[in-house]
């Protein structure tokens, strides 16, 4: 009887194949183990999470509508979680209407919704330099041709971003412009306006991710770009309850013109029909029963001090010539080594004395700068972060510029 040819089953899809991992999910799981200091990972503050509220809240939905809560729902989102959301926004200066609002797993799904909705393969997508890592997959995934606009120690140089839209024709421009992921950094007024002036004069979708806004510790509120005349009908805003009420709950929202909503909806209902109906109507119990500005109060307070102690700390961590900036909110301190350092070496003597960061070339397009580095303040105490900063001292003294 001859023997039985197989054939191997068909190629992955050529989009899958060329995306890379998340260094920074990599790094994560080199510094899981219990005793190592990680600064790598943007993750919210677990005691600081509302525990209690947030059960009290579970039981109330279950108890008040455990039929409903336990089953299917609708695409757009629970009617109450929608008005929630439009009545934050609009409280912070965005006029909005629960008709308006999106609700999604995740801030990151509402980012993966508007790429599936706008973008096709060989589309140009402008990107801040460097940008926040997931949004680099997504684009890439899609087949876009991601292109850096210039920036600054303010954010991007919207006198570049003109030039560069005539140029490359775009489909749209993405940014944190708050508290940016990863390096902190706040995208002036004026700036902001000159961006939504472009966009609405050479034909651009915005999308502005916002999951860092509400963690604002000093300084001046800045409007979202989504309120800049000009803006209006073309700005996508992402929001997101992970940094403020908890990760855990994978729960965002999408703000945007009615077409690209409606288009959003259409590819929500093809990846998952709806976000899960307990948790959304276990958060608007939770909206409804708890002053969640005042828990954003306790957190924004834990938070200035851990960033007031990383930054006492960095001068005597970091290698002589270094620098770094002072965000003024959200979970990230930017720093630049001297000359002929190498963030990625420097880590690996790190890792061995149980500290960790993020280098900060994973979040370059194109030319990226190996002597960068992210460091994230939320997640330990003072004292341990300062415990952190005399382990990354110990690092740096063993290591050898021009190793990597």
């Amino acid at each position: 009887m001859p023997a039985t040819v197989t054939l191997p089953p068909p190629a992955f899809a050529a989009r899958t194949v060329a995306a890379a991992g998340s260094p920074v999910r990599e790094i994560l799981a080199l510094t899981a183990r219990p005793g190592v200091i990680s600064f790598a990972g943007g993750l919210p503050a677990p005691e600081l999470f509302d525990t209690e509220g947030l059960r009290a809240a579970y039981d109330a939905a279950l108890t008040a509508s455990g039929g409903r809560a336990l089953q299917y729902s609708t695409t757009e989102g629970a009617p109450e979680l929608r008005e929630a959301v439009a009545a934050r926004a609009s409280a912070r200066g965005l006029e909005t209407g629960a008709d308006d609002v999106l609700i999604t797993t995740g801030s990151q799904q509402a980012l993966a919704l508007i790429t599936a909705t706008l973008v096709e393969p060989g589309d140009a997508v402008l990107v801040e330099n460097p940008t926040y890592l997931a949004a680099l997959q997504c684009f890439g995934q899609a087949g876009a041709r991601v292109i850096p606009v210039p920036c600054d120690e303010r954010g991007i140089r919207s006198d570049a971003l003109e030039e560069i839209v005539a140029r490359e024709r775009p489909k749209l421009l993405y940014t944190v412009p708050t508290f940016q992921n990863p390096t902190g950094r706040t995208l002036p007024a004026a700036r902001r306006a000159a961006v939504a002036e472009t966009a609405a004069r050479c034909g651009l979708w915005l999308v502005e991710d916002d999951p860092y806004g509400e963690l604002r510790f000093e300084g001046a509120e800045v409007p979202w770009l989504a309120a800049h005349p000009g803006a209006e009908d073309r700005t996508a805003l992402l929001g997101s309850f992970s940094k403020v009420m908890a990760p855990g709950l994978r729960l965002g929202w999408l703000r945007a013109p009615a077409a690209l909503r409606r288009a959003a909806v259409v590819a929500k209902q093809a990846a998952d029909l709806h976000t899960s109906t307990v948790d959304q109507l276990a958060a608007a119990h939770y909206l409804r029963a708890v002053d969640l500005d005042a828990h954003i109060a306790t957190v924004r307070t834990a938070y200035r001090e851990r960033r007031d102690a990383l930054l006492a700390g960095l001068g005597a961590a970091l290698p002589p010539g270094s620098s770094w900036n002072r965000p003024e909110g959200g979970m990230f301190v930017w720093a630049r080594l001297p000359e002929g350092h190498d963030a990625g070496a420097l880590l690996r003597e790190a890792i061995a004395r149980d500290v960790a960061y993020v280098p900060g070339a994973p979040f370059h397009t194109g030319t990226a700068d190996p002597r960068t580095l992210r460091l994230s303040f939320t997640t330990h105490t003072p004292a341990e972060i300062a415990e952190g900063l005399t382990r990354l001292a110990g690092a740096v003294a063993a290591y050898s510029p021009g190793s990597a």
